[in-house]
């Protein structure tokens, strides 16, 4: 397990060489050593794109499905080559996402369908704007849920309570609390000379402008930081990284990022929020069924989320894994052998307070131009909001969901314990 004191000092030392301000550095003083209770974890994976609900998902034996979709829809016959995997009788699952069956059967996976904004939006960029902001209907909210969600999460506080493994800060992070955006921490480390006599130098420098600049906050927690920058050699990530090396898949890049986030939770840090991202998810084009790019993208989904849920054993009581996308696809594919962009999709919740094994909303009784939004898609049955207020209220204990949910007076989803 990587020590808490191998990432202050790279992380430090970069964000030091990036240019902190002294009003980062102020926070930074207040990070501590964990008191002994783990702190709640939410992982949010966000799979841009508009990932099509209908073929992760789909309802089994559905007429219209398979009416609307002569070349796109599948099989759960076992005579099928690759058929869908049977959740529950009414629904399946792409056998693509075939390493999450585990998760359903245990309990520790749900399903929400027909979830998604109730801006119909067609629009990659704003729908994504409006979930990451947590307001639908409002352009120009000055931060994003995540960013609310991390002010109003329990102390201590810690400047890597909201961490993004992306080469920028997402909209939901954007705010007042700060976030950090660290695409590799590989490449934190090689961004400087990482010598015994750099890391004694630029911590020393850093400490003078610590007592510069932080005018009482130096205390002994944050002596005992700069004492770990000059104690620890960042190659504990390397050793973490050449460990799990058979674990997650090689070539798969949210599979890279959630090790790294792995890492971050066992170095307790206070890490509380973790974001990732996945691209590749707008397939209008050959979308494919067994194979083809939603396979692809689906097969690595569930390959990273699978080999991250078995590196944190020890940790799963405390972290919930939620991944989201901004709408879904046509209920009628096109003439390209894709889908276009439509309004409902589905989500996935992982976690061990999760009530797994359960596909959750309310979905048409058939797909029926009559019962589909504007006759042609998925509706939205469950606003996002119910189930990120339910995850975040229960994760991090927070009671007024218009706190991070601004004008939000709507149900929880109950998907947690």
């Amino acid at each position: 397990m990587p020590s808490r004191r191998v990432f202050l000092k790279s992380g430090a030392l970069t964000l030091f060489s990036l240019g902190a301000g002294p009003q980062f550095l102020d926070r930074l003083a207040l990070a501590s050593p964990s008191s002994g209770a783990r702190p709640k974890v939410l992982v949010s994976i966000f799979l841009r794109g508009a990932m099509d609900g209908l073929m992760a998902v789909p309802p089994l034996d559905d007429p219209g499905l398979r009416q609307f979709r002569p070349r796109l829809a599948m099989s759960a016959a076992r005579a099928a080559a690759d058929p869908i995997l049977d959740l529950d009788g009414r629904f399946g699952l792409h056998p693509a996402f075939a390493p999450l069956l585990p998760l359903w059967a245990d309990g520790r996976l749900a399903i929400v369908h027909a979830v998604g904004s109730p801006n119909p939006t067609r629009s990659h960029f704003d729908a994504q704007d409006y979930m990451e902001m947590g307001t639908p209907w409002r352009r120009g909210t000055s931060s994003g849920w995540l960013n609310r969600l991390a002010a109003a999460a329990p102390p201590p506080p810690s400047p890597f309570r909201a961490v993004s493994l992306t080469p920028t800060v997402p909209r939901s992070l954007t705010g007042d609390e700060p976030a950090l955006a660290i695409a590799n921490l590989d490449h934190l480390q090689l961004a400087m000379p990482w010598t015994e006599e750099t890391v004694d130098a630029l911590g020393f420098d850093l400490e003078k402008l610590y007592r510069k600049h932080a005018r009482g906050l130096l205390d002994r927690r944050s002596r005992e930081m700069f004492d770990a920058l000059r104690a620890i050699s960042p190659d504990e990530l390397a050793r973490y990284r050449l460990q799990r090396a058979k674990l997650y898949p090689p070539r798969n890049e949210l599979a890279q990022s959630l090790m790294q986030i792995a890492f971050l939770i066992k170095s307790d840090l206070g890490l509380r929020i973790a974001c990732a991202e996945t691209g590749g998810w707008d397939t209008h084009v050959a979308q494919g069924t067994v194979q083809g790019p939603f396979a692809v993208r689906a097969g690595d989904l569930a390959a990273a989320i699978a080999a991250f849920w078995a590196d944190i054993e020890p940790y799963q009581d405390e972290v919930v894994v939620l991944t989201m996308t901004e709408f879904g696809r046509t209920v009628h594919e096109n003439g390209s052998d894709g889908t276009d962009h439509g309004h409902g999709s589905c989500l996935f919740v992982l976690g061990n307070q999760v009530d797994g094994g359960r596909v959750y909303g309310e979905f048409p009784e058939r797909l029926d131009p009559e019962l589909l939004f504007e006759g042609r898609d998925l509706p939205v049955t469950t606003d996002f909001r119910s189930v990120f207020s339910e995850v975040a209220g229960k994760l991090f204990d927070v009671a007024d969901d218009a706190t991070i949910f601004p004008g939000w007076t709507g149900p929880r989803l109950p998907v947690l314990w």
